[in-house]
């Protein structure tokens, strides 16, 4: 990818798509009755808005036009944010809602560490790296709340 235009493009993409699947989680487990869950994955969706924002503002954008659905190049053909790949269930715990919420970040990290090593383009890359950098405190962030609530369930 060497585009800047098309980078930021996935991008924006990204971070609306999680923000989305996030919201519709926090439904879902509203109407199972699961608050606490439903409260992380608001939560989270309220992060991917932020990131969308700051993504949209990097770009100059105040709206965005898309791709046309076969210009994004995904890996497994989704977003490595969505949700497309999680099990969601209305009994699921505080635990397995922030290890699907820590995989999620693993592969937007590993997404943008891909784009970062692959263009030939030093603006793409440069944005990459910046957008890696982010993801990897959301990982950072995400394994200390994990372990955080691990030690509390002991």
């Amino acid at each position: 990818m060497d585009s800047i235009h098309t980078f930021l493009a996935h991008a924006i993409r990204l971070e609306s798509a999680a923000a989305q699947r996030s919201d519709e989680l926090a439904d879902a487990m509203q109407t199972w009755g699961n608050t606490e869950v439903e409260e992380f994955f608001r939560r989270m969706a309220e992060y991917s808005r932020q990131h969308l924002k700051e993504a949209m503002a990097r770009a100059g954008f105040r709206q965005f036009s898309e791709l046309p659905d076969n210009g994004y190049e995904w890996p497994d053909g989704v977003p490595p944010e969505s949700t497309d790949w999680w099990g969601v269930d209305g009994l699921m715990g505080i635990e397995h809602a922030i290890e699907m919420a820590l995989e999620g970040e693993k592969r937007g990290l590993a997404y943008y560490e891909h784009i970062a090593g692959s263009t030939s383009s030093e603006r793409v890359r440069a944005a990459a790296e910046e957008f890696a950098a982010e993801e990897r405190e959301h990982v950072v962030e995400l394994e200390r709340v994990l372990e955080t609530h691990r030690k509390k369930s002991r």
